[in-house]
This record gives C-alpha cells, structure tokens and sequence, in this order.
C-alpha cells in the first residue's frame, strides 16, 4: 500500500483513520469498505471496517428516501381529471375563491 493524497495508508491508525474518514468517503470510488488500499487496515481493525459498513448503509438507505417508490396508475390521473371535471361543472362549487 503506498501513500496517496497525504494518506499513510500502511501506517494508519484508527485514530488517524478517524480524522481522514471524511475525505476518504469523499474520494471513494465505489464502497469505501471494498477499497483496497484499506483491506489490510480493515483487516486489523475491525472496529473500523464496521464502521465504514454502518455508514455505507446509512447512505445507501438515504439516498433510497429520495428515489420514488411508484407512478400512479393511469386510472389514478383519469379519475382525479374526471372528478376536477365534474367539480367545475358543478354551479354549486365556487371556483372563484
């Protein structure tokens, strides 16, 4: 493993490790726990791996909060035109409000 960006990553330790995790997760290409520059720190500190895991997952389950779940059906669209329709042709209702 060689250093790369002011990383050591052959001589990290967990605390040092600590301090560069945001960079790391900054410049990760993929999973930052399927980066092999770490492999043998993660190997050596499973503390550490974990953690990189956990917030992996926090991500990933964010990032999906964003994503939509599903369309409504065309019958959804044609029923809510159909029930608008049916609102303005109605003299009872007020538009004008």
């Amino acid at each position: 493993m060689s250093e790369e960006a002011g990383i050591d990553f052959k001589n990290m330790t967990p605390a040092s490790f600590e301090e560069q995790l945001p960079d790391l997760f900054a410049s990760a290409e993929g999973k930052l726990s399927n980066d092999p520059r770490l492999a043998e720190f993660f190997a050596s500190n499973p503390d550490c791996a974990a953690l990189v895991r956990d917030f992996e997952t926090i991500a990933e389950t964010a990032k999906s909060l964003f994503e939509p779940t599903h369309e409504p059906s065309d019958s959804v669209w044609s029923s809510i035109a159909s029930k608008l329709k049916t609102e303005s042709q109605d003299p009872a209702v007020d538009l004008s409000e």
